[in-house]
């Protein structure tokens, strides 16, 4: 909540950061924070950090290698190294702490993940974009933790908002039949390598296999999956 108050301060509501002075100032003003606390449905996380190679994340910027301008979304919130990884490659980033906002716009109950007008208030506020205005996504793990109503929904809308030839990046957990997954903060070191600090425990919103999610992105040109040994499901869909 408070780095959405503080990135407020230094851009309007959807203007993104596209250079070096912006980002000084990003700098200047949020501190760093190792573990989000834990919020309604949580449990306070582990403060140890893991860094590791991600294929769906050097696949992603390889799908965009050689480009610049492009407009990204990243779902991790405002994290210095994303936004500096990003701007430095010369690209325009808007962020989104979608997993907060989830708690923000839905609070403890999954229930009320399936109140039309709270998903039409979440999507108004997370993807508030023109249509095919977004050349890349970076969600993370947080697809994982919707019901399939908010899910769809949010799936449809970046359907929606992303340009045709777009990709995104989202993580899923690859165990089935479980009920509760870790939740974690994602930071890009390189272009292939991320380092994921635990935020604490969230129900999972449904089981995901190959299957369906390959349903839930079937207004998508085609869907990428990598398997880690964390038994995270990495996923590069192209619009």
């Amino acid at each position: 909540m408070l780095t959405e108050k503080l990135l407020s301060i230094f851009r309007k509501d959807g203007d993104p950061f596209s250079n070096n002075a912006q980002l000084a100032s990003l700098r200047a003003a949020v501190p760093t924070r190792s573990v989000t606390p834990a919020g309604p449905g949580r449990k306070p996380g582990r403060k140890d950090a893991l860094t590791r190679q991600s294929r769906g994340l050097e696949q992603f910027f390889f799908n965009i290698r050689d480009v610049v301008g492009l407009s990204v979304l990243d779902c991790a919130g405002a994290s210095q190294d994303n936004i500096d990884f990003l701007i430095n490659l010369g690209h325009k980033v808007y962020a989104q702490d979608l997993v907060q906002n989830l708690d923000e716009a839905f609070g403890p109950d999954p229930e009320a993940q399936t109140n039309p007008s709270r998903i039409d208030y979440f999507l108004k506020q997370n993807f508030a974009y023109p249509p095919e205005t977004l050349d890349g996504v970076l969600l993370w793990d947080s697809l994982q933790f919707m019901s399939p109503a908010l899910l769809n929904a949010t799936v449809d809308r970046l359907a929606e908002v992303m340009r045709p030839k777009a990709y995104l990046l989202a993580f899923f957990t690859a165990t089935e039949r479980v009920r509760d997954v870790p939740s974690n903060s994602f930071r890009i070191a390189d272009n292939k390598t991320i380092v994921l600090t635990e935020r604490g425990i969230r129900p999972a919103g449904q089981v995901f296999n190959n299957r369906n999610l390959e349903k839930l992105f079937g207004k998508f040109e085609s869907v990428k999956f990598f398997l880690t040994r964390e038994n995270l499901r990495e996923v590069i869909v192209r619009r």
